[in-house]
């Protein structure tokens, strides 16, 4: 049986691993023409019940905890006035909770892990042919070809893949502007020292100002804004991100001066709460391809979870592998369901105009009986 795994994301990646660790070989097709090509991105909070599950099928865990850092999982909670809302310390050197690793890091660990040949990579993916007798021809970019027996989709927010199954397609939800400070430690000790080893967020009115330390010591600063009246294409440069933060205490905006390179901004976007589609024999969607949910820490820790009970149920009826589809799907969609509608309420609440109140309601825990 021939698999295709369309994208070489966390959750490609894993379902190859996963698949390879039983004797069951796939290819994973990924558009980068390396796996240095683009930058890897933030920092992750793996789940013990998802993203660390995963690895754990993999048999990476302990290579896992050598990259991890438990520390990153402190955060803080600020106001716009500087005052501190909510600060949550871990237990020292404790992985049972959700230890921060890097995304780039956590790739190259899964990467790792495959025999050379099992990433094909400049491989972006055009056209999908399905064939009479079953299967599917993939045509990509440059007019390379190649046929498969079995197709997953793990190609994204924008999959091709998708199209065989549902005409479902995003829609956005927010304005992402992000920044990075290099060397905040040595240049600007005291932003450093107020981010700590973890994340920070500043909530004011329908506004987020974020930062996340990352392993090698550069720090992440995002900007999230509603969607609607906040067109990304408006903050490329410090000067218009700064003006949103009119009023706010200096020790905050502190993280947008310090920034060493203009801002990124990008559009945000989800798939619908109750996406789901008629199965269809031969192909099946994991990860964003599947669900692409709100960036609340939900999206690559289920993306992977997907690939660990996809590749348990094509390790348990290699016989019958679109019976393994089936089930798989069946299980996901009533998985993934509630935890898109917590998504997307907490993204809501992120933005709206008493997100600080409602944050810290959030992360407050309840006493016991109430």
């Amino acid at each position: 049986m021939r698999i295709a795994i369309v994208g070489g994301g966390l959750g490609g990646l894993t379902l190859a691993r996963i698949l390879h660790r039983h004797g069951i070989g796939a290819v994973v097709y990924e558009r980068e023409a390396t796996r240095s090509a683009r930058a890897p991105g933030g920092s992750l909070d793996l789940h013990p019940e998802s993203g660390q599950r995963a690895l754990a099928d993999a048999g990476l865990t302990e290579r896992f905890r050598s990259e991890a850092r438990p520390q990153g999982e402190e955060h803080r909670i600020l106001d716009p006035a500087g005052r501190t809302l909510v600060h949550h310390r871990p237990d020292p050197g404790s992985f049972a909770g959700r230890p921060e690793i890097d995304r780039g890091a956590l790739r190259d660990l899964l990467l790792d892990s495959l025999p050379a040949d099992a990433v094909t990579w400049h491989r972006r993916l055009v056209a999908v042919s399905p064939h009479p007798a079953g299967g599917f021809g993939l045509t990509f970019d440059g007019g390379h070809r190649a046929d498969c027996d079995l197709l997953i989709g793990a190609d994204g927010a924008r999959s091709v893949v998708r199209s065989l199954l549902t005409d479902a397609t995003p829609s956005a939800i927010s304005t992402l502007v992000e920044l990075t400070i290099r060397d905040a430690d040595r240049d600007h000790p005291e932003v450093a020292e107020m981010v700590g080893p973890g994340n920070l967020w500043g909530m004011g009115a329908r506004q987020v100002l974020s930062a996340q330390r990352l392993g090698d010591g550069r720090i992440r600063v995002g900007v999230s804004l509603p969607a609607v009246g906040h067109p990304a294409g408006a903050y490329r440069s410090k000067r218009a991100v700064l003006d949103l933060f009119d009023g706010w205490h200096p020790r905050l905006t502190a993280l947008i001066d310090a920034a060493d390179d203009p801002p990124t901004p990008r559009t945000i976007e989800a798939m619908s709460t109750d996406i789901r589609w008629a199965h269809r024999p031969g192909v099946t969607l994991i990860g964003d391809a599947a669900h692409l949910l709100p960036p609340v820490g939900e999206g690559a820790n289920q993306a992977m979870r997907d690939a660990a009970d996809l590749a348990a149920r094509l390790v348990a009826a290699p016989a019958d592998p679109d019976a393994a589809l089936r089930a798989y799907e069946e299980a996901m969609f009533a998985r993934i369901r509630p935890i898109a509608e917590m998504s997307a309420r907490v993204h809501a609440m992120m933005l709206s105009p008493t997100a600080a109140d409602d944050i810290v309601r959030f992360f407050t825990p309840r006493p016991t009986g109430t």
